[in-house]
C-alpha cells in the first residue's frame, strides 16, 4: 500500500497501521470521533485508556493543545522528533473519545519517514496506539501486525522498527515535568507517576497486566532454576533450557530486540517463556518486562 492510499483511508475516516520508530501504530484521523472509536473496537481497548496523538511538526502540536508550556516547548525542541509524549492541556480540537474524557492529550512527533509523511499526505493529526490487541505484545515488524489483524486493518510496512518498545510519557500540566511511562528517553530531574490516579488512566500503558505474549512469561532472578521445558531470555547469565536466547547487555538494544523476541518464542508453544531480570536501572525495559509478567 502507499502513503497516498493509506491516507485517503484515514480521511475517509477509516484506520491504518503504520511504523513509527518505536512500534507500529493503529492510526486513525484524531480529530474523528467514530475513526477512534473504530480503533477501540479493533484493539478491543477500554475507553478509560487514552490514546496518543501524533503529529508532523511541533506548530501542529501547539494548535492542539490549549496550553503549550515552556516545559513542553523545551522538551519538543530537544527531543522531537523522538519516542518521546508531551501531556498537555487539551485544545477543543480533540474529542473526549481520543483521551478517556481527560482534558489532557498526548502529543509525539514521530521519528519515522514514513510516520511524517503519513501525517502529511492526510493534513490531520493521528491518533494511534500499538497495533495489536489490548494488553498483547506491541508489534515491532509488518508480520506482528498480519499476525495480529490479518485483512482486517490496511497496512504500511516500513520494516523493522528501531527503538522496539513504547515512547516516553511526560506530562507538563501541573508547571513541573512528571513521567507517566518510562521509554527509552530519560528526562534528568523529572519525577514519577507510574499508577493511574482515577478512572481514566492519565497514559496508555498503566494496566497492570500490558505487553504480554499469549505464552506465560516469568522473571527470574539469576540464580533461580529454569523450569523444565521453558524457553529461557538471558543477558548476562547463560543456563541450559530448552531454547534459550540471548539479548544484548545494553538497554537500546535489549529494548530494540525484545518484542521481537517474545513474539518468536510465542509462536512455538513453549509452557512458559523465563526472563532473567535487568537490572532496575533498565527502567523503560523493566517496567515492560513486570507488567506482561503480571
Amino acid at each position: 500500500m502507499t502513503i497516498d492510499e493509506a491516507a485517503q483511508i484515514i480521511q475517509s475516516g477509516g484506520v491504518v497501521a503504520f511504523p513509527t520508530e518505536t512500534v507500529y501504530g493503529l492510526g486513525a484521523n484524531a480529530l474523528d470521533p467514530k475513526a477512534i472509536l473504530r480503533i477501540y473496537a479493533l484493539k478491543q481497548r477500554p475507553s478509560t485508556s487514552p490514546l496518543i496523538v501524533h503529529v508532523d511538526c511541533i506548530e501542529m502540536a501547539q494548535a492542539l493543545a490549549a496550553d503549550w508550556p515552556l516545559a513542553a516547548e523545551g522538551l519538543a525542541r530537544r527531543y522531537w522528533p523522538g519516542p518521546l509524549t508531551i501531556v498537555v492541556k487539551k485544545g477543543p480540537m480533540i474529542p473526549d473519545e481520543a483521551t478517556a474524557g481527560l482534558d489532557t492529550v498526548g502529543l509525539r512527533m514521530p521519528n519515522h519517514p514514513l510516520a511524517l509523511a503519513l501525517i502529511r499526505a492526510c493534513g490531520c493529526p493521528l491518533a494511534a496506539p500499538s497495533a495489536n490487541p489490548f494488553t498483547r505484545l506491541s508489534p515491532t515488524t509488518a508480520a506482528h501486525v498480519r499476525e495480529a489483524f490479518g485483512d482486517q486493518v490496511p497496512l504500511l510496512d516500513g520494516g523493522p522498527t528501531q527503538v522496539g518498545i513504547e515512547s516516553t510519557v511526560v506530562s507538563v500540566v501541573d508547571g513541573g515535568i512528571t513521567v507517566l511511562r518510562p521509554g527509552m528517553i530519560t528526562i534528568p530531574g523529572a519525577g514519577t507517576e507510574l499508577a493511574p490516579t482515577g478512572d481514566a488512566h492519565t497514559a496508555p500503558g498503566q494496566h497492570h497486566k500490558h505487553y504480554s505474549p499469549r505464552t506465560r512469561l516469568l522473571l527470574l532472578d539469576r540464580n533461580a532454576p529454569i523450569p523444565e521445558g521453558a524457553a529461557y531470555v538471558w543477558y548476562r547469565t547463560a543456563k541450559p533450557a530448552a531454547q534459550s536466547v540471548q539479548l544484548p547487555d545494553n538497554e537500546a538494544g535489549y529494548a530494540a530486540a525484545l518484542y521481537r523476541t517474545l513474539h518468536e518464542l510465542d509462536s512455538l508453544s513453549f509452557p512458559l517463556i523465563a526472563i532473567e531480570e535487568v537490572p532496575k536501572e533498565w527502567q523503560a525495559v523493566a517496567d515492560r518486562l513486570r507488567r506482561a509478567a503480571f
